[in-house]
């Protein structure tokens, strides 16, 4: 038997287990997951963008992790070899309507702590002479880096403190008793005296796994990108990313800066039609059956239904996700946007019909579970990995008050 178990290979999940390892180096832990390697899924698919904190509620889990995570994640490559640029973030605004919407973000900026400066229209020209706009907000600690490779380190980091990975291990049964946790795997049964599971995008289904009838469901969105021509790698030097609006549930398209050199343009947020369904042509019906009898999925989708044509219009015809790109880009032209791997987001859905912004954390006498992780989860990786070892010292200290 394990003292702990770790459900999920990605970038949370290796944060949890390495920290484990630190914190208690006699402890035996195993991390149990599903694909063959680590990061396939969400920390493996994302744009690599260490967030500064933008645009989340202050006083959020969100915003105090990622505001936390920047700085960490920063130290932490510093610390282990890794490759990162801290190229910074422009918001650029390109009508009177994104300016007004820019001092909104630019008050909250203020009340999460960030360092952020204004630049008006020949200032972000000096700036980015390929970007235009009425104005902007600089954001000098933003960056980029690959989460793939930060969440190898951890894994070998765990790895040279007795830690245990074993992959292809698929999670299908749990059961939770007084003293310990049952775990049946595609690999075999496990046991541990406690577990903490970082599913991504089958964190529903693994709580229900333990017999909680969970108030929201996970919604899958695909995050699809392109990647520009080579000879657009310099177009930009910094991340840039539009203006938001307020009523949509996502950031909108933007240039992203790689840390292989390269620039991508997205994502754009359509729903896919199963939980890893990277393809437009990925889908099951059964899942759809399920999406479709949600009585919360179908009040999101009621309410942001035209949003969500538009999206899936730009999803199919290159041409309107060129013109959300040469609103503040206008140099690139249909034949510079080359494929590139889409992401899909597991995004928490509450039974109500809200978009469920912040993250959300589910105990049981023996376990965390993360629930809801969407970005920025990956710059918060080492925070939300400190915030749920807080929440296994009290799992442990309650465990050996009831046993007493």
């Amino acid at each position: 038997m394990y003292d702990f178990a770790i459900i999920g290979g990605g970038i949370i999940g290796m944060s949890v287990a390495m920290q484990l390892k630190e914190k208690l180096p006699d402890a035996s832990v195993v991390v149990l997951e599903k694909e063959n390697g680590l990061a396939e899924h969400q920390t493996g698919h994302n744009s690599g963008v260490i967030h500064a904190g933008v645009y989340y509620t202050p006083n959020t889990l969100k915003a105090r992790f990622c505001y936390e995570g920047n700085r960490l994640t920063r130290e932490f490559c510093d610390n282990n070899g890794i490759k990162y640029d801290i190229c910074g973030k422009l918001l650029v605004a390109t009508n009177e309507l994104e300016m007004e919407r820019m001092e909104a973000l630019w008050t909250r900026t203020e009340a999460n702590g960030l360092e952020r400066y204004r630049l008006d229209a020949a200032q972000l020209r000096e700036r980015e002479p390929n970007i235009v706009g009425l104005g902007g907000i600089y954001f000098p600690s933003s960056g980029i880096v690959s989460y793939r490779e930060v969440t190898r380190v951890m894994g070998r980091r765990f790895e040279e403190k007795g830690g245990k990975i074993c992959l292809g291990a698929e999670v299908f049964e749990l059961g939770e008793y007084s003293d310990h946790v049952q775990i049946k795997t595609t690999r075999g049964r496990f046991a541990a005296r406690y577990l903490i599971s970082c599913p991504g995008l089958m964190s529903d289904r693994v709580v229900k796994m333990l017999c909680i009838e969970p108030d929201f469901v996970i919604c899958p969105f695909r995050g699809e990108y392109y990647r520009l021509a080579p000879k657009y790698n310099q177009v930009v030097k910094h991340l840039i990313y539009p203006v938001p609006d307020p009523s949509m549930p996502f950031l909108g398209v933007h240039l992203t800066r790689m840390i292989d050199g390269s620039v991508t343009v997205g994502p754009n947020a359509v729903l896919a039609f199963i939980r890893e369904g990277y393809k437009k042509t990925d889908m099951c019906f059964l899942e759809m059956a399920q999406m479709a009898a949600h009585p919360g999925i179908r009040k999101v989708l009621r309410t942001h239904f035209r949003a969500g044509l538009s999206e899936m219009k730009n999803s199919l015809f290159k041409s309107g996700y060129l013109k959300l790109v040469n609103k503040y880009c206008p140099v690139i032209k249909k034949d510079d946007l080359l494929p590139y791997p889409a992401g899909v987001r597991a995004q928490a859905v509450s039974n109500d019909g809200r978009l469920i912004e912040d993250f959300i954390f589910v105990k049981t006498r023996r376990s965390v579970n993360v629930c809801n992780a969407p970005s920025p989860a990956a710059t918060s990786a080492l925070p939300i990995g400190r915030h749920i070892l807080e929440q296994v010292d009290e799992m442990i200290a309650q465990s050996s008050s009831q046993a007493v």
